[in-house]
């Protein structure tokens, strides 16, 4: 008897010490067991993770189309500090398993460029943000362009000749949104006064929505959301204030749309499929892509609105995307160039 406990113990403890190792391998979790492929890749989100009905649901949808289509497997892990990233692409790199290591927002750049060293035979592919290495593949896109139709659309649109819009972080991508939607806006209507502010993170959507409330209260009657989580305190203060929203990175007009008018979009999750399939078909190549309107990697859509839009308003921004398309119109994607890009353009 005295032997069967001291069995069971052991037993017992094996089981916890399985438990244990598995509770703590979590962060890096397997989405592509049972595909039946040889491709591997890993996905580092960026913070906010997985839900933010944004940036990073739309990096996620690429890699789960590339599985169903291309029938790869891959893991995904989801840092909560700036300062996890080496780490999660040092310990994917260092298995050797993966063809891919992808990389959401520019804030895993100094990550990537520094493990990518250590790894010359890993590849990489980074989006948002630029790493000059031979085996990463970066890609950024011409945000300024999709915000100079919205800022267009919000003109047209806007009873009180007041706009705001706000954005995640106080950097260069952000103000890039920020400059394209002024741009456009006062391209239209060079009396309609944009607010701007900023967050300061990507997932705090009471804060966004503190901004949007003031923003609202001064007049605005759109807000643009570039905030990626923190863009859902927008639409909670443009419902609770009857106003008007305009959503980023994907379309977000079903999340309210009796609010949500229409919104920006990037397709993340079909370069991000094209990147994976150019692995699989042995095409791809290292460099900086940048994308815009004219590579259909932007645009806008008011698909899921209830928010009935004349037709002369799409009208008006479709002759304004096909002139920024075809180079005649530049937008520009600092704040500080936004004046003098409407002095030559009256």
């Amino acid at each position: 008897m005295k032997k069967f406990a001291v069995t069971l113990l052991i037993i017992s403890m094996i089981s916890a010490l399985v438990s244990g190792c598995s509770s703590a391998s979590k962060k890096i979790d397997d989405s592509g067991k049972d595909a039946k492929s040889d491709i591997k890749v890993a996905l580092v989100l960026g913070l906010g993770g997985l839900g933010d009905k944004a940036f990073n649901d739309n990096g996620y949808a690429g890699v789960e189309k590339a599985k169903k289509e291309l029938g790869i497997q891959f893991d995904y892990v989801e840092p909560k500090e700036i300062s996890e990233f080496e780490t999660d692409h040092r310990e994917y790199a260092k298995t050797g398993e993966y063809d891919l290591i992808i990389g959401l927002g520019f804030d895993q750049a100094d990550a990537i460029k520094k493990v990518a060293s250590e790894f010359p035979n890993q590849k990489f592919l980074l989006i948002d943000g630029t790493v000059d290495a031979p085996n990463v593949t970066s890609v950024t896109f011409k945000d300024y362009e999709k915000a100079f139709l919205i800022g267009a659309f919000a003109a047209q649109e806007t009873k009180t000749n007041k706009l705001g819009i706000v954005g995640g972080m106080d950097i260069p991508l952000i103000n890039a949104f920020a400059a394209g939607y002024k741009a456009g806006a006062k391209y239209i209507n060079k009396d309609v006064d944009v607010m701007i502010n900023y967050v300061g993170a990507w997932n705090d959507p009471n804060t966004a929505k503190e901004m949007a409330i003031s923003m609202y209260d001064k007049g605005a009657d759109i807000v643009y959301a570039a905030a990626g989580a923190s863009g859902l305190g927008v639409f909670s203060a443009a419902k609770e204030k009857d106003k008007y929203a305009i959503g980023a990175d994907v379309n977000q007009n079903s999340i309210d749309p009796d609010h949500i008018i229409l919104s920006s979009v990037r397709r993340l999750d079909n370069i991000i499929f094209d990147q994976i399939k150019s692995i699989k078909d042995g095409s791809f190549k290292s460099g900086t892509l940048n994308l815009g309107l004219k590579d259909n990697a932007v645009s806008y859509t008011a698909d899921g609105s209830n928010i009935k839009m004349p037709q002369e308003y799409i009208d008006k921004v479709e002759e304004l995307k096909k002139k920024v398309s075809d180079g005649e119109i530049k937008v520009p994607d600092k704040l500080e160039d936004v004046d003098g890009f409407l002095s030559s353009n009256k």
